[in-house]
Order: C-alpha cells, then structure tokens, then sequence
C-alpha cells in the first residue's frame, strides 16, 4: 500500500509536533517533511515531492495563500489543505482561489482531519456545508458587482483618435475628410465605430468623453 506523503508547513514548532504525533500513528501517512515558512514549504515540496501538505496560512517570508500557489504551478497533482487559525471570509476564497483543495481550522477534530487528509489524497476537493454557503454568497457579491461595472473602453486606433480629436475641435465631416484625405463616407463609417468604442451615440457625446478621458491628441 502507498504511504500518503505528509509535508507540514507551520511557524509554529508546537503545532506541528502535535500535528506529527497524531500522524505518525496512522499506518498509511508518512510525514517526509516540516517547513517553518512559506518559502521553505515551497521548496521542500519541490524537492520531497509529498501528495499533501498541510498549510498555514500566516507565515514567514511568503503566507501559506502564495505558497499554495507556488507549489501547484510546479506540480499541480499536489493536495493542499490549508490548516489555520483563521476563518475569515477573506482568507478562505483566497485559500481556495489559489488552489487549496480543503480549508480546515485549527481546532477541528483529528478524525475529521485524518479523513480530510485522505479524501485529499485521493483527489477530491472537502467543503463542508456553511464553508459552500460563504462561497454562494460571494459568487453572488462578485456577479453583482461584475453587471454593475460599466463596460470596458476598447482601445482607439490612431487614425480613430486624429478623428476624434478633429470632431472634439468642431470640425465637420466634410472639414475631417479634406484634411485626412478620406471620403465623407470613410469619415462616417470611423465615427461609428468610434462611437461603437467609446459607448456614446452622437459627436457631442463623443467630444465630451474624448476631452474627460484625455482621449484627443495633443495639437
């Protein structure tokens, strides 16, 4: 049977001996490793290639959330599960959004952290119930603010901000083609798609907008 290869990761030498007694009793754990930091952790886990680390979050040098990310964009197979005292909001989603595949406060059981730890090991992510309820509602928050948000400006081409820049100093189309060289029709088809970008609908609106957002070239 393979042994489930245990890194720890804690600035706290206590901690992680507790963590050591408890894990060295089960027969299918071996703990190959223990780092004091986050850089360490991330280069333990590349030199001892463990299937799990547990990881705290607040630490020395690098926090446990950059080390995650770390660890998986050398080696994506690896189980982190994140072992803190910590359970803001905050620190979760950053936990989980970095990749951690379970989030689990310090105080939690050890048979739940022994089952946790092998649910891990075998691929799958462990959210319990009120940690999902926090998820769905962030979701929710960052859907909401996402509508809310105005739509990104596409970038103006040069020729598009020359005649942006003619229409913010009042000159015509006719004025606009003669001295670009352009036909009236080339010069309407550019400030449709001038407008297009900017999210106006008429010259004013776009003169307004181009003076606002510094937009216009300088004379």
């Amino acid at each position: 049977m393979s042994h489930i290869r245990i890194l720890l990761a804690d600035d706290h030498a206590l901690f992680r001996e507790g963590i050591r007694s408890l894990l060295e009793d089960q027969d299918d754990i071996e703990i190959v490793g223990e780092a004091e930091d986050g850089l360490q952790a991330t280069q333990l886990a590349e030199q001892l290639n463990p299937s799990v680390v547990l990881m705290d979050i607040n630490m020395p040098v690098i926090d446990g959330v950059e080390a995650t990310r770390t660890i998986l964009r050398n080696n994506d197979s690896v189980g982190i599960v994140i072992l803190t005292m910590y359970p803001q909001d905050e620190y979760v989603f950053e936990a989980l959004k970095a990749g951690a595949k379970a989030y689990l406060l310090k105080d939690t059981r050890s048979k739940k952290l022994l089952q946790v730890i092998r649910t891990v090991h075998s691929g799958q992510a462990v959210i319990d119930a009120d940690m999902t309820a926090r998820l769905l509602n962030e979701f929710r928050r960052l859907a909401a603010a996402q509508e809310n948000k105005p739509p990104k400006i596409q970038t103006l081409t040069d020729q598009e901000r020359t005649i942006l820049t003619l229409v913010a100093n009042g000159a015509s189309n006719k004025e606009i083609a003669a001295k670009l060289n352009l036909s009236e029709r080339t010069i309407k088809n550019y400030l449709s798609i001038i407008f297009q970008k900017l999210q106006v609908n008429n010259r004013t609106e776009a003169a307004i907008k181009a003076m606002k957002d510094g937009l216009v070239n300088s004379p």
